[in-house]
């Protein structure tokens, strides 16, 4: 067999100096002469194309998710001013807004299990009907402690066929090489609803109160259910039916990396689902500290913490991808240790320049949210896909059962180290509220590293 050059010629022989006709490669230099080389610069200039074209079905389906994600922090948002209208301590308003997480909690359990039986795709259409019409009722009806308990505990069961349904359909759709950069789009979807939600409330606020701002930050599910079922409408999504000889105590429970996964993603919960409950009251009550008063505080607070979501859009962007790179296990330990950090941290600034408060919340907010599409990536290549519902709705039920009680925790805190300020009161005292948060990021970051010593087997679809 004769030589081949590095330069790619066909019909050299040795001793030749000219080559008669290039073997064309992507990546190689385009030819500068001969009959093939137009209709080569042309397919490359193609694939260039098609390498760089945007996404569309992805942009709808993420879009869709913002959008219903708008109503998340509905309560979150008003809570400075609920709690002093509606006459909610501390721990009331954390009961309400941990009410909402543990619905979703239970309905992510039964609507991932549910998804391994019929498929993702009918579960998740449902629930978004189902989200528009409770969020709306809750912006109707929401008038007191008890009305808002029932209600947005209502909306959070109607949501909860979101969350896992729509990684499963985007883990049926992508492959393992490109599922950490889908996966962490969508999520990033997640972080802009939050930051819109919080920016449209930063604006209703002080022209309408809290009434205004439930009615436009509710129609949000509305038109998410609306754009999803265009998405979705002709997207064809596989069921992977299972072999009689799995069974689901072994494929989870004795699939160690998929354990760990799960043990961080219920830390990771217990911390940022406390985060994001308390951090716009607490930046109202920095505000107020600083001189502003009532509505104007309670608005502005909305818009910093909106930009903090900003913030975890970006780390959902970027962590995904680099995980697909440096591997997931690593993203999520060095993630972990810096939230950790900030958690201890964050607390006890609340008489600290402001501009320092907003840094350091920047990075509180990248570090936290930037594990979440790197978790739900390695998850989906830790178990077979016929259980991938299965393992969501166990990972769901740990993590959001975890998450539910942490607003409340942080809530009886903020109680019992704040005694003199009362119901509805001005709290002084936030740093070990924030501080218990920080031993979730401290588990999520333990189990990150034992996950380094596994080489699981990436299971792809």
């Amino acid at each position: 067999m004769g030589e081949i050059p590095k330069n790619g010629c066909a019909d050299f022989k040795p001793g030749d100096n000219r080559c008669k006709r290039r073997i064309p490669r992507i990546g190689n230099r385009y030819p500068r002469h001969g009959k093939d080389a137009k209709g080569i610069r042309e397919e490359n200039l193609q694939m260039r194309r098609k390498h760089y074209r945007i996404d569309w079905w992805l942009t709808g389906f993420c879009l869709s998710r913002t959008l219903t994600y708008l109503v998340f922090m509905t309560f979150a948002a008003a809570l400075p001013i609920l709690q002093k209208e509606w006459a909610l301590s501390a721990a009331a308003a954390g009961l309400i807004s941990g009410g909402f997480h543990f619905g979703y909690a239970i309905s992510l359990v039964i609507c991932s299990a549910l998804a391994d039986r019929v498929g993702p795709k009918p579960i998740y259409l449902g629930s978004m009907v189902t989200g528009s019409v409770f969020s709306l009722a809750f912006a109707a009806f929401a008038s007191d402690y008890m009305s808002a308990l029932i209600l947005y505990t209502l909306v959070g069961v109607s949501l909860g066929g979101t969350y896992t349904t729509g990684l499963m359909i985007l883990a049926d759709q992508y492959p393992t090489r490109r599922r950490g950069m889908a996966i962490g789009f969508f999520i990033a979807g997640t972080s802009l609803g939050y930051a819109a939600s919080l920016t449209l409330s930063g604006i209703t606020l002080p022209m309408g109160g809290y009434k205004l701002s439930f009615w436009v930050t509710c129609l949000g599910p509305l038109f998410g259910c609306i754009l999803s079922w265009f998405t979705l409408w002709k997207t064809r999504v596989s069921l992977v039916g299972r072999n009689k000889e799995e069974k689901y105590l072994k494929e989870m429970f004795q699939n160690r990396p998929a354990m760990l996964l799960v043990g961080s993603y219920a830390s990771h919960c217990w911390e940022l689902l406390g985060m994001w409950a308390w951090t716009p009251a607490f930046l109202t009550a920095c505000l107020m500290f600083s001189g502003f008063e009532g509505l104007k505080a309670a608005g502005m607070g909305s818009y910093i913490t909106a930009s903090f979501h900003l913030i975890g859009l970006l780390a959902s962007f970027t962590m995904g991808t680099l995980s697909d790179h440096l591997g997931r296990a690593r993203v999520i330990f060095l993630l972990s240790v810096i939230s950790a950090s900030c958690s201890f941290i964050f607390g006890w600034t609340i008489q600290w320049p402001l501009i320092i408060v907003i840094g350091l919340g920047f990075i509180y907010t990248f570090s936290a949210l930037g594990d979440s599409p790197v978790l739900s990536a390695g998850l989906t290549e830790a178990v077979k896909p016929s259980y991938m519902g299965a393992a969501f709705g166990l990972r769901s039920l740990l993590g959001f059962g975890v998450g539910s009680m942490s607003p409340m925790v942080f809530g009886l805190i903020l109680d019992w180290t704040n005694m003199a300020a009362g119901e509805g009161g001005n709290y002084a005292t936030w740093g070990w509220a924030f501080g218990v948060l920080g031993f979730g990021g401290l588990g999520a970051a333990w189990a990150a590293n034992t996950l380094r010593r596994y080489k699981f087997k990436v299971t792809k679809v």
